[in-house]
């Protein structure tokens, strides 16, 4: 239950971030294959998802999953001898920062492949520690404000009513299959995993 406030209700959003180092990159991709029909097109698609199975476990790719397959059938075209039906399923899995340059070469150069967007994930073992540490300065970010409006309306002291966490967004890297002459994609690179964190907080100042 919200405390009563005997003077002027104030509400401030805190906030705070932390930047950690990557420890695991998220990977996944879409695979799409088409044929004249469906059949063909799943066999072609089990065909493919095979080489693809092959160089993520050649590059140690952990957690790896395989999402169910679909299939559609694409609008013919003027000249073309009949309708195509497309197939295509997800995978995804966790990679070593070390070998994303791999990934993008051996993975995304093959065929039908399309690589989606890559997350930098630190260890999450210390997600509890950095969470904590985020509350408090978050609030001690609110609290700041909430005190330099008690300041303006000419109140000399706030008391907290009531908080509110908000919002933790992670910040994903595009990245596209590249040529064997474009220059090596350097892990280091990627943007460090940052833990956000917003708090709502409401004030009593008096």
């Amino acid at each position: 239950m919200l405390q009563q406030c005997n003077g002027t209700l104030l509400e401030a959003r805190g906030s705070a971030e932390q930047k950690r180092d990557t420890q695991r990159l998220a990977v996944s991709l879409s695979l799409e294959v088409e044929a004249a029909t469906a059949d063909a097109a799943l066999a072609l698609l089990q065909q493919r998802l095979a080489a693809v199975r092959r160089q993520l476990q050649a590059l140690q790719v952990q957690e790896l999953r395989v999402g169910s397959p679909s299939t559609w059938q694409r609008s013919q075209e003027p000249g073309a001898a009949g309708p195509r039906v497309v197939a295509s399923l997800q995978v995804s899995g966790q990679l070593a920062p070390a070998r994303l340059q791999a990934f993008v070469r051996q993975v995304g150069g093959l065929e039908g492949v399309r690589l989606n967007p890559v997350a930098a994930e630190a260890d999450p073992s210390a997600a509890a520690v950095v969470r904590a540490r985020l509350l408090r300065a978050a609030y001690q970010d609110a609290l700041n404000q909430a005190r330099e409006l008690a300041g303006v309306v000419g109140r000399a002291s706030v008391q907290p009513l009531e908080a509110r966490v908000e919002g933790h967004d992670p910040r994903p890297v595009m990245l596209r299959a590249m040529a064997a002459e474009s220059p090596p994609f350097d892990p280091a690179e990627l943007p460090q995993p940052s833990d956000r964190l917003t708090l709502f907080v409401r004030f009593c100042a008096n």
